[in-house]
């Protein structure tokens, strides 16, 4: 950075430069209240989505004890056909959201397997549907903590350097104009003083 000019110019651009700061603080300010709010309502979302998921596989575990003894492939009865994501814009950052899905259950011979396969597919189903939006929260909160820092950076920019450098430039050129003022009047007052004592000699 250049030496600072103390002059009236310099002055004037300081305050421009501390009014245009303070115009952004504000709206930086909210965009980082938003994303907190979201950030804090995704973590609710999430948690109750594990809570959700962790209630699903204890009821498999309680529901179905012969699940250990079974044969077959339990994880490939039920998977993701297709599924599609859309996405919102909150404060310039763009969220997932889980529009639609759709699992494709494996066809089983009702008559040549377990009757309990039934139920474990319906649970089945809620996991797989659990865990992708698990997997599309999680991805959430990743933007949303990348947007919150990069937000509050810029916040603390303009609050803790930006703001305070223009603000201790305009006090520094007010001391030096207020000084080159007092010391253009002293000099006036002896160039003063020298005229008068040589007209009366």
């Amino acid at each position: 950075m250049g030496k600072l000019a103390l002059n009236k110019s310099t002055l004037n651009k300081e305050g421009r430069k501390v009014k245009a700061y303070k115009k952004f603080v504000p709206a930086l300010d909210l965009k980082r209240k938003q994303l907190l709010a979201e950030r804090a309502t995704s973590k609710r979302a999430l948690s109750d989505l594990d809570q959700t998921l962790d209630d699903v596989r204890l009821r498999v575990k309680e529901q179905l004890p012969m699940l250990s003894n079974f044969k077959g492939s339990v994880d490939q009865l039920v998977e993701i056909e297709d599924f599609s994501l859309t996405q919102v814009n909150l404060v310039g950052i763009r969220l997932p959201v889980l529009e639609s899905l759709s699992l494709k259950i494996h066809p089983y011979s009702a008559l040549a397997t377990e009757h309990w396969l039934d139920p474990l597919v319906i649970l089945l189903k809620q996991s797989v549907e659990l865990q992708l939006k698990q997997h599309v929260l999680n991805k959430r909160l990743e933007l949303l903590e990348v947007g919150l820092r990069k937000t509050t950076q810029r916040l603390n920019l303009f609050e803790k350097v930006l703001i305070p450098q223009a603000e201790e430039n305009i006090r520094k050129i007010r001391i030096a104009l207020s000084d080159s003022e007092r010391a253009g009047v002293i000099i006036s007052k002896i160039a003063k003083n020298k005229r008068l004592k040589a007209g009366v000699a």
